[in-house]
C-alpha cells in the first residue's frame, strides 16, 4: 500500500514546493490537497456535521495552482485532488487545466473528485444543490470524451456542446476518483469513475464495503482512503486500501508522521 499526504493548503501553511519536497523525501509516495472556493458568510462557520467549520476552509489555495508548483519541485511525487469540487467549475476549461497538469507533470496526476456539501458555496457557482451529482457525472463524462476524442461532443441534461476541438490530450487520462461514502457511492464509482476515495472511520465497514465493490466490479477497483494515521496504517491496508492519505495539520511547517 502506497502512503500519501492530504492537506487544506492554506496562505499560511509552507511553501507547497518546499512542503512536497520534503514529502517526498521522507518516503511519501502523493500529495492531495482539498478544495473550496470560498465560503459564503451567510452559511456561516458551520460544518457538514453542525458542529464548527475550522478557519482553514475559507482559506484554501487553488489546488491545481499549488500542484503545479508541488510538481515541478518534485520527481516523483504524485499529486492529486481530494477532492475537486468539479460541480464548480466549467468542464471544457478544467478539462483543459487538468491536461496541463497532468502532461507537465509527467503523468502524476490523480482527479478526486466530489459534488460537495455546503449548499450556498454550490449555489453561488449557479448549481443547484439537488442535481449536484448528476452535474458531477455529466462533467466528468463530458472532459473524458475531450480528453479522448479529437472531435469531442456531449449532450445530457445538464452539459451540453456540440463537437469541439481541444488539444493537447492527456498523454495518460488522469484516473477519476470518486470520493464519498454515502450508500450510492460505489454505483457512481461503477459508472464512470476509475476508483473510489471514502474517508469514513469504521474501517471495518471500509474493508466491507471495498471487498463488495471488486466484487461488484469483477476487477480490483483502486481505493484511496482519506484519513489514514500512521496508527491505522496496517488496518487500512488489511481493508484492502492501495493508497492511504495521511491529513497533514494546517500549520506554518506541518509535522510529517514517520511512515518507516
Amino acid at each position: 500500500m502506497d502512503v500519501g499526504a492530504a492537506i487544506f493548503l492554506t496562505g499560511d501553511v509552507q511553501h507547497p514546493a518546499q512542503l512536497a519536497q520534503r514529502l517526498e523525501a521522507a518516503g511519501y509516495e502523493s500529495l492531495m490537497l482539498t478544495e473550496h472556493t470560498h465560503i459564503p458568510v451567510a452559511a456561516g462557520m458551520v460544518a457538514r456535521d453542525g458542529g464548527p467549520l475550522a478557519d482553514y476552509y475559507r482559506r484554501t489555495h487553488d489546488p491545481f495552482v499549488a500542484l503545479a508548483f508541488a510538481a515541478a519541485a518534485t520527481e516523483k511525487l504524485v499529486i492529486g485532488t481530494s477532492v475537486c469540487l468539479v460541480i464548480q467549475h466549467d468542464p471544457i476549461v478544467l478539462a483543459k487545466q487538468l491536461t496541463s497538469l497532468q502532461n507537465l507533470s509527467g503523468g502524476r496526476l490523480v482527479f478526486g473528485v466530489g459534488a460537495g456539501w455546503n449548499k450556498l458555496e454550490m449555489a453561488n457557482h449557479g448549481t443547484d444543490p439537488a442535481t449536484r451529482h448528476g452535474l458531477m457525472r455529466e462533467r466528468v463524462e463530458a472532459m473524458r470524451a475531450i480528453w479522448t476524442d479529437d472531435e469531442a461532443e456531449y449532450h445530457g441534461k445538464h452539459v451540453d456542446f456540440d463537437p469541439i476541438w481541444q488539444w493537447p490530450k492527456p498523454e495518460v487520462v488522469p484516473p477519476v476518483y470518486v470520493g464519498g461514502n454515502g450508500p450510492r457511492v460505489e454505483d457512481r464509482v461503477l459508472r464512470y469513475g476509475d476508483g473510489w476515495m471514502p474517508n469514513m472511520k469504521d474501517l471495518g465497514e471500509l474493508k466491507e464495503r471495498v471487498a463488495a465493490l471488486r466484487e461488484r466490479a469483477g476487477k480490483r477497483v483502486p481505493v484511496t482512503y482519506y484519513g489514514a494515521t500512521p496508527e491505522t496504517l496496517e488496518a487500512v491496508s488489511d481493508a484492502g486500501v492501495d493508497r492511504a492519505l495521511i491529513v497533514l495539520e494546517t500549520t506554518a511547517e506541518p509535522p510529517i508522521p514517520s511512515i518507516t
